[in-house]
């Protein structure tokens, strides 16, 4: 009966326009009592959510000042400095001018310039070969020699193909000519470095189609955003075997990061936008010295039905680093022979006892993230070490931590509010606990998901810049070339040369579809360096 008047009360309060009048509310103390405690946590409730918001729309979005989101503060700080050293600088004689000491930051040697980039020299010289003191001959003893790092904008150029044509004096109907070389897009005009450029500009600089057309524009080439998407849907066909071939290569994988993000594509029948998904599998043995290349492969979808990431893993066995997305459990829990074993994301747990912190202060909130910071100090000092290395030291430093924050979660859940966040945080712990301390019992496992969290941020300022997709298929090239582009990043490879070469190498057949792995990019690189090496 006390139940049910409350929530008669509760939902004459939530439809009322206007403050509820009192002759509904009972007489009964008990029955208002509880309905005022109703009110307080509800109240509770709102007046935190109030404060998420407020530091959502006006607070720093990311749980830690990262020493680069603090060098961006400082840019302005440096620009005013650097302009007061200039006008002093200025202002001196120029005969009158010390050089700065060492220790200055402007002064500060950068070392050599890079060899591999192109010289060309401004003499500047006295004008006169006369002594100014005696006025003999003078002769060149030496010189200062002393580099700048230059550029010139970037500038388009027309490659013209010659092809001599030869007939015989003998027979004058024979006139021999060789063959065209084949081109990317048929009849079309660009090359394969300006086709790759614009596509790297698009998915890698997050430069949209219709503003490289106005950069184009500028220096008189007119070339309309559906020209350059032509273009980019062209690259895309000639590069899906090697998309393909990445893919394949990362879900075979042993141990795969997982995630997936939003991307918004136009739904021309409705006239608005859906949103589609980008799957995000990353390989990284890097943290404990692993055999495998890092790579990353995103796969596009309509939608997030839990089937999606079944349909990609179908042959997956081994560790899935994820977070609580209930579709990898789904995948895990469907494998009866227990081939795919899942472990959480600490970064996820931490996250909403790190936003209760930062709404209330609260002294638990506080206690269990000094307890995670203890691990990410442990995980720090053994970054790069052996599988082997980091499992002995997690067993003997990281094993007490968390043994002894399972029995504090235990605790504290049954003292706090069962509806507030921080129970709900708690819960989810508890319920992710197994996955979450699997990288105890296996050094190959990371804390995190940081590498494929990693990998999705390139994609989200990419989305801000062009807003959205433009077909399901054009959502299909954002997954392809972001792929590869990633990818090439992740093992140090100018995605700009290699995809330049890709192109023209698969273009011209000179690499054929059995051979496409001589062009993923640790093995280009290694091929590049023996062909440099061959030419010196």
């Amino acid at each position: 009966m006390v139940q049910q008047t409350l929530a008669t009360t509760r939902r004459a309060v939530h439809h009322c326009a206007v403050p509820p009048d009192p002759a509904p509310l009972p007489d009964d103390p008990a029955l208002l009592q509880g309905l005022l405690r109703e009110l307080y946590a509800e109240n509770d409730k709102l007046r935190l959510l109030i404060q998420r918001l407020t530091r959502h729309q006006f607070g720093c979005r990311s749980e830690l000042l990262t020493a680069e989101r603090l060098q961006f503060g400082l840019e302005d700080l440096e620009q005013t400095q650097a302009e007061s050293q200039t006008a002093q600088d200025a202002a001196e004689p120029t005969g009158d001018r010390k050089p700065k000491p060492r220790g200055d930051r402007t002064a500060r040697d950068l070392g050599a310039l890079p060899a591999h980039l192109p010289r060309y020299e401004v003499v500047i010289d006295t004008g006169h070969d006369a002594c100014p003191c005696c006025g003999g001959a003078m002769h060149s003893i030496d010189e200062v020699r002393t580099e700048q790092l230059d550029i010139a904008p970037m500038q388009l150029r027309v490659r013209v193909t010659r092809r001599p044509r030869y007939a015989c004096r003998a027979c004058e109907g024979a006139v021999v000519v060789a063959e065209a070389p084949a081109r990317p897009i048929d009849g079309g005009m660009p090359t394969e470095a300006l086709i790759v450029h614009v596509l790297v500009s698009k998915f890698c600089d997050s430069l949209p189609l219709y503003r490289q057309s106005q950069m184009l524009a500028r220096q008189g080439i007119s070339l309309d955003r559906s020209t350059l998407s032509n273009w980019v849907g062209s690259a895309c066909w000639w590069l899906a075997p090697l998309y393909d071939l990445v893919v394949s290569t990362v879900l075979s994988a042993d141990k795969l990061f997982a995630d997936d993000t939003t991307l918004p594509v136009l739904d021309p029948g409705r006239g608005r936008t859906k949103t589609g998904r980008l799957w995000c599998y990353a390989v990284d043995d890097r943290p404990w010295s692993g055999p495998s290349h890092p790579a990353v492969a995103y796969i596009y979808t309509e939608d997030r039905k839990n089937v999606r990431p079944a349909e990609h893993l179908a042959h997956f066995k081994g560790v899935l680093q994820v977070d609580g997305y209930g579709g990898f459990k789904r995948l895990a829990g469907d494998r009866v022979d227990d081939s795919v074993r899942l472990a959480f994301c600490w970064v996820h747990m931490r996250r909403d006892f790190f936003q209760f912190h930062a709404s209330t202060k609260s002294p638990l909130a506080a206690d269990l993230l000094a307890r995670v910071a203890a691990l990410y100090a442990i995980e720090a000092e053994i970054r790069g070490h052996s599988a082997d290395h980091r499992k002995q030291v997690r067993q003997q430093r990281s094993r007490p931590i968390v043994d002894a924050l399972h029995d504090w979660l235990h605790q504290q859940v049954e003292r706090v509010p069962g509806a507030s966040d921080l129970a709900k945080a708690m819960r989810y712990a508890i319920r992710h606990w197994p996955g979450l301390i699997a990288f105890v019992d296996d050094g190959r496992i990371e804390i995190d998901t940081n590498v494929v969290e990693r990998a999705i941020r390139p994609h989200t300022l990419t989305r801000k810049n062009a807003l959205f997709a433009g077909s399901d298929g054009g959502a299909r090239h954002w997954a392809m070339a972001m792929t590869l582009i990633q990818t090439a990043k992740l093992n140090g490879v100018d995605p700009m040369a290699w995809l330049t070469d890709v192109l023209e190498r698969v273009v011209s057949s000179r690499t054929k579809i059995h051979e496409l792995h001589t062009l993923l990019p640790w093995n280009w690189e290694r091929s590049s360096r023996a062909e440099v090496a061959e030419a010196a």
